[in-house]
């Protein structure tokens, strides 16, 4: 059980510790959230990312390849003082034979074909097409959702999530008991009274 712990603490160690590696050594143009011309129902974001070749990293696993040319791109995040508590991403890419065949054929994550488009909220002007002239792969059980061209290569993408939640605390460990008596006693000696 105690090895599962640690486990489980160094990998989390680990991932925020490249996460913060990456958000330092990033060259990502942020930009205040009224970078985009939507009228928000809730709260706008906190942070805008606007970086092409980043998003496209963070959304697909893989770097762009050089026939892979990237219309839009557009990441929202909305932070607080605890933290990142959802984010959003937007990308209308020319895609490649080899980024087509990466998400579609061999599927990447997993994804199924949808007869329907998924209903897409606050989504950029430029993040526009016709539910007619696409096909679609979604996520069952999450908010992924890719829009193929039927005309063209040109890919249609978007996800969002929530950012991380915060754990239970750990439990109050018990103090030990000797477990068989020994030259020492095993309660604490009674305050003699004068």
């Amino acid at each position: 059980m105690k090895k599962r712990i640690v486990s489980l603490i160094t990998l989390l160690s680990l991932a925020g510790i490249g996460w913060l590696g990456w958000r330092a050594g990033s060259d990502q143009k942020d930009t205040p959230s009224a970078a985009s011309a939507v009228t928000w129902k809730g709260e706008p974001p906190t942070l805008t990312v606007t970086d092409a070749s980043k998003i496209f990293e963070r959304a697909f696993w893989r770097q762009p390849a050089a026939e892979d040319k990237i219309l839009h791109a557009e990441r929202r995040e909305w932070r607080d003082k605890d933290g990142l508590q959802r984010w959003q991403w937007f990308l209308v890419v020319s895609a490649s034979p080899g980024l087509i065949t990466y998400l579609r054929e061999e599927n990447a994550f997993g994804l199924l074909a949808s007869p329907a488009v998924p209903v897409i909220s606050d989504a950029p002007a430029w993040f526009l097409f016709n539910p007619e002239d696409v096909s679609t792969m979604s996520a069952p059980q999450a908010s992924m959702g890719l829009m193929f061209s039927k005309k063209d290569n040109t890919l249609y993408a978007t996800a969002s999530g929530r950012g991380f939640t915060k754990g239970a605390p750990e439990p109050a460990k018990p103090l030990p008991q000797a477990s068989t008596p020994g030259r020492l006693p095993t309660t604490l000696p009674t305050v003699l009274k004068r």
